[in-house]
């Protein structure tokens, strides 16, 4: 009989209906509730979008294909388990399940491409605790940014975007935000620029001129979060008078969300067209089966102890 082995798919959560984002807000806040100000902004982004965010549907449908395509490559050996950061099932209750359902091995991946710290970093670290605290094994998957599935997936949205603006149109490969203090020595920056120069060099776009990195959706705190804004950049890329459209690639979200559909769906839009640029987004990745497929081969490599399989190396400062 073959050992079963646990799979917990990791996302950052959402609100399921409107009654749960005051909640959702204050997990977030670790425990501290947000001034009746911040909460009616929140609430107001998410009723742009019909009152929720599609998020928790896309990452449902993400862990089925991940499932349905483990299931194809090692028949009845994965149970799949979705843990979130913010919201229930949390990561802790997907690792108690898959260890109450025999499995003696968890390999831990991240709907999210590019290693930080902060991020994939605290997820990892969360499974990893709760997995030796049910005496069961598991092994974090750290990045998958250079995943071919998933570069050939960008190309090819970049591409089929670009053909519907102008000649003269930038590429703004974009991603979440994070406070500088937290960047230091952290390899989240350098992963970004390797996807989007890796794109940019395969749809054949000049640095700067063709293509930049610009970040998004930094947090409403006094210090200091990594930039240029994307909308900074789009009021610098038409103050140049060079430009007449832009692209918006959001490398760092596998799914639609608020940040996408909110952020850069309305906000970016308005900016750009307000400054006469046509302006458009790639898809998001969502649950596109040949990626997800690439991604359940390196889970099963993960669990047969493949080490390239991982992705980069964890930071060592």
């Amino acid at each position: 009989m073959v050992e079963r082995v646990g799979l917990v798919v990791m996302a950052y959560g959402t609100p399921r209906s409107p009654a749960d984002i005051e909640a959702y807000y204050t997990h977030i806040r670790r425990g501290r509730p947000a001034t009746p100000e911040q909460l009616a902004d929140l609430t107001r982004r998410y009723e742009a979008l019909g009152g929720v965010s599609p998020l928790a549907e896309r990452t449902e449908a993400q862990r089925t294909a991940l499932a349905e395509a483990l299931d194809e490559l090692a028949p009845d050996r994965f149970a799949v388990r979705l843990g979130q950061k913010h919201a229930a099932p949390f990561i802790e209750d997907a690792v108690a399940e898959l260890a109450a359902a025999g499995c003696r091995q968890i390999v831990g991946l991240v709907l999210a491409p590019h290693y930080s710290g902060a991020s994939v970093g605290e997820y990892q670290a969360r499974a990893t605790e709760a997995a030796a605290a049910h005496g069961v094994g598991h092994v974090g998957i750290r990045s998958w940014h250079r995943e071919p599935a998933y570069l050939d997936f960008l190309t090819d949205a970049v591409t089929k975007g670009l053909a519907a603006l102008p000649e003269q149109t930038k590429v703004l490969f974009t991603a979440h935000s994070l406070p500088e203090r937290v960047l230091a020595g952290d390899p989240y920056p350098e992963q970004l620029r390797e996807t989007a120069r890796e794109v940019a060099q395969r749809t054949g776009r000049n640095p700067w001129a063709g293509w930049s990195v610009a970040w998004q959706s930094a947090g409403a705190t006094p210090e200091p979060w990594r930039g240029p804004d994307v909308v900074s950049v789009i009021e610098q890329l038409a103050a140049t008078g060079r430009a007449d459209g832009v692209l918006v690639c959001a490398q760092g979200f596998v799914a639609d969300h608020l940040e996408v559909l909110y952020d850069l769906d309305i906000e970016a839009r308005k900016a750009a067209e307000a400054l006469g640029l046509a302006f458009a987004r790639t898809r998001s990745l969502n649950d596109d089966r040949v990626v997800l497929a690439a991604l359940a081969d390196r889970v099963l490599r993960a669990a047969d102890g493949d080490q390239e399989a991982l992705g980069a190396p964890w930071p060592t400062a």
